[in-house]
């Protein structure tokens, strides 16, 4: 796509969030933004002293209730890249203006949050847009369940204990030993304990829906020789064949990322390919990864 505007109209880009994630993209729309036909028309963060230097006055957004009354920062879509809880805010409200592509995907694992954006994407024509992330085939994942061939789907993440953010009664969870899992069971559960080590197994919910967040199976690992990389383990079984075997795929994906770090490194320039894909594709209700 570089050097290729993706229309004759640019397409005005929003982005909520601005910490390594958000930084990223910005830096990105910024720098090759022109040629690409995008125009980064705000940038909005919870704390906006981490904006100062870095992102032009005349783009930080200081209250996302202003896109209500800024025809000039008007987006055709809205970048969330901050925390699950902004989904949950201001989800509905920002489908009124423009399309929205979630990066806390574990926001979806509440059902009246899913609901309320499907009801704003299609009373508003708006899409909900889902980037994969980390998760690997998805494409595959979601064509194998659409044929009522996916039985059944685990997706095991582990990293080290410093590249969690949890939250409840796994806030307290300890590790014994060098690997220790926190969590395993439907993704549905975990999503709301662990909102930014979860968006990979949502995804995965997501991808396949006959499963769904309660059938999807999550599994949490801290894993005390990770210190600069997240693994994540995408196992997917078919119904049994004439022989009584089944079909079946794992991958394995090692990703790197600084210490401590919630996301890889490899997952942002996944989320980059993410927003230049979906601003290709049509403003159709509902919700769809890309």
């Amino acid at each position: 796509l570089r050097g290729m505007a993706l229309d004759r109209v640019p397409r005005r880009v929003g982005v909520v969030g601005y910490g390594r994630l958000g930084q990223s993209l910005v830096s990105h729309l910024l720098a090759q933004g022109p040629e690409l036909g995008l125009e980064l028309v705000f940038v909005w963060n919870r704390d906006p002293g981490r904006m100062a230097g870095s992102v032009p006055l005349s783009l930080q957004l200081q209250n996302l209730a202003d896109l209500a009354f800024s025809s000039l920062r008007h987006p055709d879509l809205v970048v969330e890249v901050a925390h699950p809880q902004i989904i949950h805010e201001c989800g509905a409200q920002i489908l009124h203006h423009a399309n929205l592509l979630v990066g806390s995907p574990s926001a979806l694992a509440d059902q009246i949050t899913e609901r309320q954006l499907l009801e704003a994407s299609h009373h508003w024509g708006h899409a909900v847009f889902v980037a994969r992330g980390a998760l690997w085939g998805t494409e595959d994942i979601t064509r194998l369940d659409a044929a009522g061939g996916l039985q059944s789907l685990r997706v095991t993440m582990a990293t080290h204990p410093d590249g969690f953010r949890l939250e409840g009664p796994l806030a307290a969870a300890r590790s014994i030993g060098p690997r220790t899992v926190l969590y395993e069971g439907p993704v549905r559960g975990l999503c709301p304990f662990a909102p930014r080590n979860s968006n990979t197994m949502a995804a995965a919910a997501l991808a396949a829906p006959n499963l769904g967040f309660d059938r999807v199976i999550g599994v949490l690992v801290a894993d005390l020789s990770l210190t600069d990389m997240h693994v994540v383990d995408v196992e997917l079984r078919g119904p049994p064949g004439p022989t009584g075997r089944s079909f079946a795929v794992h991958t394995h994906r090692e990703n790197p990322a600084e210490p401590g770090a919630v996301t890889g490194s490899a997952t942002v320039t996944a989320f980059w390919r993410s927003l230049l894909s979906c601003c290709q594709l049509p403003s159709r209700p509902g919700i769809h990864l890309c």
